[in-house]
């Protein structure tokens, strides 16, 4: 078995097939804290005002699911402290954090990223599962879930971040080099709604787990 993390923009798809992989393997899950989130909501209200403290309760998440899956050889996380710096610099990027809370955090990241290197445990998952959409997919998608506080239509500004957010996560997945990766297309397959487009998805991921055994 292997430690897999999945990786992408809102909508892409991450919990979805972090279920379906979870099923296929015979591992477990570990899901991102989104629905029960009581800060969530408070960062959509007043960006500018949560962006920090939002970032840091995720980023204790993060950590802590990390060091659990790391523990062991069979586990899949739907999003991971990997990805972490790449969405709290972008909101200090659009003027959502000022840079004693940017510094607070990269000192904060980096202790943990080398408790994880220097434990007893893993020190990197086996596989990174990156899903690609365009921006276009990602609008529809984040329609589609409904959540309120996600809407453009009641924050025109969230247009801006989206869009960067969606730029970025290219750039990031291309420096990406802790561990294999494999990205999927996820305009092209539909993995959510169509069977066929699921089971070619875990099919190219199984093989990629055979080729890095």
């Amino acid at each position: 078995m292997a430690v897999i993390v999945l990786s992408g923009t809102i909508g892409a798809g991450k919990s979805s097939l972090t279920g379906m992989l979870a099923e296929k393997l015979g591992t477990t899950a570990f899901y991102e804290s989104v629905d029960d989130n009581e800060v969530l909501p408070l960062f959509y209200s007043d960006p500018k005002k949560y962006a920090f403290l939002l970032q840091i309760y995720f980023l204790n998440k993060r950590f802590a699911s990390i060091k659990a899956a790391l523990k062991d050889d069979n586990n899949i996380l739907d999003r991971s402290i990997y990805e972490d710096s790449l969405l709290f610099h972008l909101n200090a990027d659009l003027g959502r954090a000022n840079q004693k809370e940017v510094d607070v955090y990269d000192e904060l990241l980096d202790n943990m990223l080398e408790r994880i290197s220097k434990s007893d445990i893993n020190t990197a998952p086996d596989l990174l599962v990156h899903i690609r959409v365009s921006f276009d997919t990602m609008m529809k998608r984040i329609v589609k879930r409904g959540r309120e506080y996600e809407q453009i239509e009641n924050d025109p500004d969230l247009y801006e971040y989206y869009n960067e957010l969606n730029r970025r996560y290219d750039r990031w997945y291309n420096d990406f080099d802790i561990c294999p990766k494999i990205q999927i297309d996820g305009d092209k397959y539909d993995f959510v709604e169509n069977p066929d487009d699921a089971e070619k998805v875990l099919k190219d991921i199984e093989t990629k787990l055979a080729e890095i055994r």
